[in-house]
């Protein structure tokens, strides 16, 4: 592959947590170019829109004390991922893992994906230690029921939960 070399970190990021963002800042130094999608993913039936998501991942890249470069584009999709994929002439997916459960779903999906298109590679990156038991699922419940997620997720999405 000649050129920039692009990668993709496709979630439904609802909401976008702090190990999504480590995930994020990770991946940066793997690429070029990182996109991030953000899967509409209306099956899920997620609490934020495709846009609030969207804009939520945008506060937290640009926000400075994250680190996070430039090079970092937030995309939303509503297709195959592998369509997108081509789409964006990305070569590599990147994918997170928090435990052993997340290997199995994305082993599968990543021979699935193998077969679609072989030339687009998938990377996975393991969850820093700090942040492997969260999930956008568990904060969301954590929150409904009055606990405090501020260790999971930054006060800008803390605010949008609360106005949710």
């Amino acid at each position: 592959m000649t050129g920039k070399r692009i990668g993709i970190y496709p979630g439904t990021f609802d909401p976008v947590t702090y190990g999504h963002v480590d995930i994020i800042r990770r991946a940066a130094k793997l690429v070029d170019k990182l996109i991030v999608a953000v899967s509409v993913n209306a099956g899920k039936g997620p609490l934020f829109t495709v846009e609030e998501r969207a804009a939520l991942l945008k506060g937290e890249i640009a926000d400075t004390k994250n680190g996070l470069s430039n090079s970092i584009e937030v995309v939303s999709f509503d297709s195959l991922l592998m369509h997108f994929a081509e789409q964006m002439k990305a070569g590599v997916i990147i994918r997170g893992l928090r435990a052993v459960s997340d290997f199995e779903y994305e082993f599968q999906m990543t021979g699935m994906n193998a077969r679609l298109n072989p030339e687009i590679e998938t990377v996975f990156l393991m969850a820093a230690e700090r942040s492997q038991f969260i999930s956008s699922r568990f904060v969301k419940e954590i929150h409904k029921l009055g606990g405090d997620v501020s260790q999971f997720v930054s006060p800008r999405v803390v605010e949008a939960l609360k106005r949710k």
